[in-house]
């Protein structure tokens, strides 16, 4: 180490090694495979680099609703998405995430042979959103990494996945434009947790295209 490193204050270096840390990693996203994809503007403080990246996977295990936030992004410039093992899936709800439903492959069933099913899809499609029945072997997911790596396809899994580029958990949430006992549901807040190999973090995100009546969302809640 030169001299005059050694000379800086513990402050200085500091400073200085997330300097060069900030640069080595500029460099290193303009290599092959880290293409990213157009994404919502609320949900860019979540991922790492700011936005999705093609070729990777992301885990979202417990919030359908953040997965179709997810799909809005690269749906809404044009880009086609298949949502596979999900027969639960809420075409107008996405939808009014900004999912472009002409441009939507549903699988419902992709029966045992499900991890195929994703591989074969993500062949041909840029955003594949996956609900596995079971948890993959190992050997598995790597050879649908590699895959994906090759083909520039991006897979979002509802459910945890070892090779995720990063992993986004719904922690808190708080329901907002209810009055006094009655009213409509206007939107909710919620606190994203994200894992990933560059950062552990929290951020709110504020999400506002949920429009439920409360006194539906009432007699859900009893039938269940």
């Amino acid at each position: 180490m030169p001299s005059s490193a050694l000379q800086l204050a513990p402050d200085e270096r500091a400073r200085t090694v997330e300097q060069l840390q900030a640069q080595i990693r500029a460099m290193q996203a303009t290599g092959l495979g880290t293409r990213t994809l157009p994404t919502r503007p609320e949900l860019a403080p979540l991922l790492p680099g700011g936005a999705l990246k093609a070729g990777v996977a992301y885990a979202v295990p417990d919030s359908l609703t953040l997965a179709m936030l997810l799909m809005a992004g690269p749906s809404a410039a044009g880009g086609w998405c298949a949502v596979i093992g999900v027969p639960d899936f809420g075409v107008e709800a996405a939808a009014g995430f900004g999912v472009d439903l002409d441009r939507l492959v549903l699988v419902p069933q992709p029966g045992e042979h499900w991890l195929a099913v994703a591989a074969q899809i993500a062949d041909v499609l840029p955003v594949v959103l996956l609900r596995p029945p079971a948890r993959a072997a190992a050997g598995d997911t790597a050879r649908l990494a590699s895959r994906l790596r090759q083909r520039g396809s991006t897979l979002l899994v509802l459910g945890p996945w070892a090779q995720a580029e990063a992993t986004l958990e719904v922690r808190t949430t708080a329901w907002t434009g209810i009055g006094t006992g009655s009213g409509y549901l206007a939107g909710r807040d919620v606190t994203v947790t994200v894992t990933s190999r560059e950062i552990r973090a929290a951020h709110p995100v504020r999400i506002r295209d949920d429009r439920w009546c409360i006194e539906q969302a009432a007699t859900r809640l009893e039938a269940v």
